[in-house]
Protein backbone atom coordinates (compact mmCIF):
# COMPACT_ATOMS: atom_id res chain seq x y z
CA UNK A 1 0.00 0.00 0.00
CA UNK A 2 1.27 3.19 -0.98
CA UNK A 3 1.89 6.55 1.32
CA UNK A 4 1.41 9.95 0.20
CA UNK A 5 2.57 12.92 1.43
CA UNK A 6 -0.47 15.51 0.91
CA UNK A 7 -1.61 18.93 0.69
CA UNK A 8 -4.59 20.69 0.53
CA UNK A 9 -5.44 23.62 -1.21
CA UNK A 10 -8.57 24.98 -0.72
CA UNK A 11 -10.25 28.76 0.07
CA UNK A 12 -12.75 27.33 2.31
CA UNK A 13 -11.88 26.70 5.65
CA UNK A 14 -14.53 24.10 6.45
CA UNK A 15 -13.92 22.24 3.65
CA UNK A 16 -10.22 22.05 4.44
CA UNK A 17 -11.17 20.52 7.93
CA UNK A 18 -13.93 17.68 6.70
CA UNK A 19 -10.99 16.92 3.95
CA UNK A 20 -8.46 16.80 6.74
CA UNK A 21 -10.60 14.19 8.60
CA UNK A 22 -11.00 12.25 5.89
CA UNK A 23 -7.46 11.46 5.38
CA UNK A 24 -6.74 10.97 8.33
CA UNK A 25 -9.05 8.19 8.57
CA UNK A 26 -7.53 6.30 5.44
CA UNK A 27 -5.48 3.60 6.99
CA UNK A 28 -1.97 5.42 6.81
CA UNK A 29 -2.69 6.09 2.87
CA UNK A 30 -2.04 9.19 3.27
CA UNK A 31 0.35 11.96 5.63
CA UNK A 32 -0.83 15.28 5.46
CA UNK A 33 1.77 17.96 5.52
CA UNK A 34 0.77 20.92 4.50
CA UNK A 35 -2.56 23.13 4.18
CA UNK A 36 -2.96 26.33 1.87
CA UNK A 37 -6.19 28.61 1.43
CA UNK A 38 -5.45 29.81 -2.10
CA UNK A 39 -3.26 29.15 -5.21
CA UNK A 40 -0.65 31.54 -4.74
CA UNK A 41 0.24 29.29 -1.30
CA UNK A 42 -0.36 26.04 -2.83
CA UNK A 43 2.32 26.78 -5.66
CA UNK A 44 5.07 28.03 -3.20
CA UNK A 45 4.13 24.91 -0.76
CA UNK A 46 4.11 22.39 -3.52
CA UNK A 47 7.81 23.74 -5.02
CA UNK A 48 9.28 23.86 -1.34
CA UNK A 49 7.56 20.39 -0.20
CA UNK A 50 7.18 18.50 -3.41
CA UNK A 51 4.48 16.22 -2.10
CA UNK A 52 3.14 13.38 -4.01
CA UNK A 53 -0.48 14.42 -4.03
CA UNK A 54 -3.00 17.52 -3.52
CA UNK A 55 -6.03 17.74 -3.43
CA UNK A 56 -6.85 20.88 -5.20
CA UNK A 57 -9.92 23.02 -5.12
CA UNK A 58 -11.04 24.34 -8.52
CA UNK A 59 -12.66 27.62 -7.83
CA UNK A 60 -11.04 29.65 -5.27
CA UNK A 61 -10.46 33.68 -5.46
CA UNK A 62 -7.83 35.25 -7.52
CA UNK A 63 -6.55 31.89 -9.23
CA UNK A 64 -8.15 29.11 -9.98
CA UNK A 65 -6.61 25.57 -9.93
CA UNK A 66 -6.71 25.37 -13.03
CA UNK A 67 -4.56 28.90 -13.30
CA UNK A 68 -1.91 27.53 -10.32
CA UNK A 69 -1.42 24.29 -12.17
CA UNK A 70 0.10 25.92 -15.06
CA UNK A 71 2.64 27.68 -13.06
CA UNK A 72 4.01 24.73 -10.90
CA UNK A 73 7.98 23.30 -11.04
CA UNK A 74 6.68 20.47 -9.23
CA UNK A 75 3.56 18.47 -10.25
CA UNK A 76 2.33 15.78 -8.15
CA UNK A 77 -0.51 13.28 -8.61
CA UNK A 78 -3.60 15.79 -8.23
CA UNK A 79 -7.31 15.18 -7.02
CA UNK A 80 -9.81 18.03 -8.05
CA UNK A 81 -12.01 19.19 -5.21
CA UNK A 82 -15.36 21.36 -6.63
CA UNK A 83 -18.78 22.22 -5.83
CA UNK A 84 -19.48 22.45 -9.26
CA UNK A 85 -20.35 19.12 -11.63
CA UNK A 86 -19.51 20.39 -14.91
CA UNK A 87 -16.11 19.98 -13.90
CA UNK A 88 -16.45 16.60 -13.90
CA UNK A 89 -15.20 15.98 -17.78
CA UNK A 90 -15.30 13.00 -19.11
CA UNK A 91 -11.14 13.37 -19.01
CA UNK A 92 -11.27 12.07 -15.29
CA UNK A 93 -12.87 8.86 -16.35
CA UNK A 94 -9.93 7.92 -18.65
CA UNK A 95 -7.02 10.24 -16.85
CA UNK A 96 -4.93 8.91 -13.35
CA UNK A 97 -6.37 12.02 -12.38
CA UNK A 98 -9.44 12.13 -10.12
CA UNK A 99 -12.10 14.57 -8.84
CA UNK A 100 -14.53 14.35 -5.83
CA UNK A 101 -17.94 16.97 -6.01
CA UNK A 102 -17.94 18.78 -2.47
CA UNK A 103 -18.75 17.49 0.48
CA UNK A 104 -16.72 14.93 0.18
CA UNK A 105 -17.97 12.18 1.22
CA UNK A 106 -16.15 8.59 3.01
CA UNK A 107 -16.97 6.41 0.39
CA UNK A 108 -15.87 8.20 -2.55
CA UNK A 109 -12.76 9.44 -1.77
CA UNK A 110 -11.84 5.66 -0.63
CA UNK A 111 -12.29 4.91 -4.42
CA UNK A 112 -10.20 7.91 -5.49
CA UNK A 113 -7.31 6.65 -3.22
CA UNK A 114 -7.60 2.99 -5.00
CA UNK A 115 -7.98 4.88 -8.54
CA UNK A 116 -4.63 6.66 -7.50
CA UNK A 117 -3.03 3.52 -6.11
CA UNK A 118 -4.03 1.42 -9.39
CA UNK A 119 -2.11 4.33 -11.58
CA UNK A 120 0.41 5.13 -9.12
CA UNK A 121 3.47 5.09 -11.40
CA UNK A 122 1.87 6.76 -14.34
CA UNK A 123 3.65 10.75 -14.94
CA UNK A 124 1.73 13.07 -13.51
CA UNK A 125 3.13 15.99 -15.50
CA UNK A 126 2.07 14.69 -18.79
CA UNK A 127 -1.53 13.84 -17.09
CA UNK A 128 -2.03 17.52 -15.80
CA UNK A 129 -0.77 18.93 -19.56
CA UNK A 130 -3.49 16.49 -21.03
CA UNK A 131 -5.97 17.65 -19.01
CA UNK A 132 -5.07 21.33 -19.00
CA UNK A 133 -5.68 21.30 -22.71
CA UNK A 134 -8.94 19.93 -22.99
CA UNK A 135 -10.20 22.44 -19.65
CA UNK A 136 -9.12 25.20 -21.93
CA UNK A 137 -11.17 24.01 -24.35
CA UNK A 138 -14.00 23.34 -22.75
CA UNK A 139 -13.87 26.34 -20.54
CA UNK A 140 -13.13 29.16 -23.33
CA UNK A 141 -15.76 28.01 -25.48
CA UNK A 142 -18.46 28.29 -22.12
CA UNK A 143 -17.43 31.91 -20.91
CA UNK A 144 -20.17 34.63 -21.75
CA UNK A 145 -18.96 37.77 -22.92
CA UNK A 146 -22.15 39.46 -22.83
CA UNK A 147 -25.86 38.70 -21.76
CA UNK A 148 -29.09 39.07 -23.78
CA UNK A 149 -31.77 41.21 -23.05
CA UNK A 150 -35.17 41.14 -24.37
CA UNK A 151 -36.41 45.00 -25.46
CA UNK A 152 -40.41 44.13 -27.07
CA UNK A 153 -39.00 41.83 -30.66
CA UNK A 154 -35.59 43.35 -30.33
CA UNK A 155 -32.75 41.73 -28.65
CA UNK A 156 -29.69 43.84 -27.59
CA UNK A 157 -26.61 42.40 -26.09
CA UNK A 158 -24.93 43.65 -22.53
CA UNK A 159 -21.48 42.96 -22.45
CA UNK A 160 -19.43 41.68 -19.38
CA UNK A 161 -17.14 44.08 -19.61
CA UNK A 162 -19.46 47.13 -18.72
CA UNK A 163 -21.32 45.11 -15.61
CA UNK A 164 -20.30 45.77 -12.04
CA UNK A 165 -22.75 43.14 -10.25
CA UNK A 166 -25.22 40.72 -10.24
CA UNK A 167 -28.22 40.69 -7.95
CA UNK A 168 -30.54 37.84 -7.03
CA UNK A 169 -34.29 39.35 -6.59
CA UNK A 170 -37.45 36.95 -6.50
CA UNK A 171 -37.50 35.13 -9.85
CA UNK A 172 -34.89 36.71 -11.67
CA UNK A 173 -31.44 38.08 -11.45
CA UNK A 174 -30.76 41.96 -12.07
CA UNK A 175 -27.51 43.23 -13.17
CA UNK A 176 -26.25 46.70 -13.42
CA UNK A 177 -23.49 47.98 -15.71
CA UNK A 178 -21.21 51.37 -14.81
CA UNK A 179 -23.53 53.43 -15.37
CA UNK A 180 -26.02 51.93 -13.07
CA UNK A 181 -28.71 50.81 -16.01
CA UNK A 182 -30.14 47.79 -14.52
CA UNK A 183 -31.02 44.69 -16.97
CA UNK A 184 -33.09 41.61 -15.75
CA UNK A 185 -32.02 37.74 -16.75
CA UNK A 186 -33.42 34.40 -16.31
CA UNK A 187 -29.75 32.45 -15.77
CA UNK A 188 -29.54 31.79 -12.23
CA UNK A 189 -26.16 33.27 -10.36
CA UNK A 190 -24.98 29.58 -10.03
CA UNK A 191 -25.03 29.05 -13.62
CA UNK A 192 -23.70 32.90 -14.17
CA UNK A 193 -21.25 32.12 -12.13
CA UNK A 194 -20.23 28.72 -14.03
CA UNK A 195 -20.19 30.77 -17.11
CA UNK A 196 -18.76 34.04 -16.67
CA UNK A 197 -14.82 35.23 -16.70
CA UNK A 198 -12.55 34.56 -13.33
CA UNK A 199 -13.21 38.47 -12.47
CA UNK A 200 -16.43 38.07 -11.39
CA UNK A 201 -16.42 36.90 -7.84
CA UNK A 202 -19.83 36.18 -5.67
CA UNK A 203 -19.39 38.03 -2.21
CA UNK A 204 -22.91 37.09 -0.94
CA UNK A 205 -25.19 34.21 -1.15
CA UNK A 206 -27.18 36.96 -3.92
CA UNK A 207 -24.11 38.69 -5.16
CA UNK A 208 -21.87 38.80 -7.93
CA UNK A 209 -19.81 41.73 -8.61
CA UNK A 210 -16.88 42.21 -11.04
CA UNK A 211 -14.08 42.69 -9.07
CA UNK A 212 -12.09 45.18 -11.75
CA UNK A 213 -14.95 47.92 -10.62
CA UNK A 214 -14.08 46.96 -7.28
CA UNK A 215 -11.84 50.41 -6.14
CA UNK A 216 -11.85 50.27 -2.33
CA UNK A 217 -13.34 48.16 0.39
CA UNK A 218 -14.51 48.78 4.04
CA UNK A 219 -13.68 46.49 6.76
CA UNK A 220 -17.85 45.68 8.43
CA UNK A 221 -18.83 44.27 11.35
CA UNK A 222 -18.92 40.58 12.01
CA UNK A 223 -16.82 39.58 9.98
CA UNK A 224 -17.97 41.35 6.51
CA UNK A 225 -16.72 44.00 4.19
CA UNK A 226 -18.31 46.66 2.03
CA UNK A 227 -17.36 46.86 -1.80
CA UNK A 228 -17.07 50.23 -3.16
CA UNK A 229 -17.61 50.13 -6.85
CA UNK A 230 -16.06 52.81 -9.08
CA UNK A 231 -19.57 53.44 -11.24
CA UNK A 232 -21.53 56.32 -11.97
CA UNK A 233 -23.43 56.27 -8.44
CA UNK A 234 -20.58 54.57 -6.24
CA UNK A 235 -22.64 51.96 -5.59
CA UNK A 236 -21.46 50.35 -2.25
CA UNK A 237 -22.46 46.00 -2.10
CA UNK A 238 -22.33 44.94 1.74
CA UNK A 239 -20.65 40.87 1.63
CA UNK A 240 -21.74 38.43 3.77
CA UNK A 241 -19.89 36.99 6.60
CA UNK A 242 -19.19 33.14 4.92
CA UNK A 243 -17.49 34.87 1.77
CA UNK A 244 -15.26 36.51 3.69
CA UNK A 245 -12.24 34.47 3.12
CA UNK A 246 -12.94 34.66 -0.30
CA UNK A 247 -12.50 38.63 -0.66
CA UNK A 248 -9.46 38.53 1.61
CA UNK A 249 -7.51 35.65 -0.17
CA UNK A 250 -8.81 37.71 -3.71
CA UNK A 251 -7.46 41.30 -2.80
CA UNK A 252 -4.42 40.06 -0.94
CA UNK A 253 -5.77 41.46 2.53
CA UNK A 254 -5.85 39.98 6.03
Amino acid sequence: MNTYRTIIIDDEAIARQRLSRLLKECNGQIQLIAEAKNGIEGADLINSLKPDLIFLDIQMPGKTGFEMLKELEHVPHVVFCTAYEEFALQAFNTLAIDYLVKPVEEDRLQLTLEKLNRNAASSPGLQINELLQLVNQKMESKKLLSIPYKIGDRVILIKTENITYFSSSDKYVEFYTNENIKYLTELSLKKLLERLPNNFVQIHRGIIVNINFVKEFRKYFRGKYILVLDDVITTKLESSRSYSDRIKNYLCVE
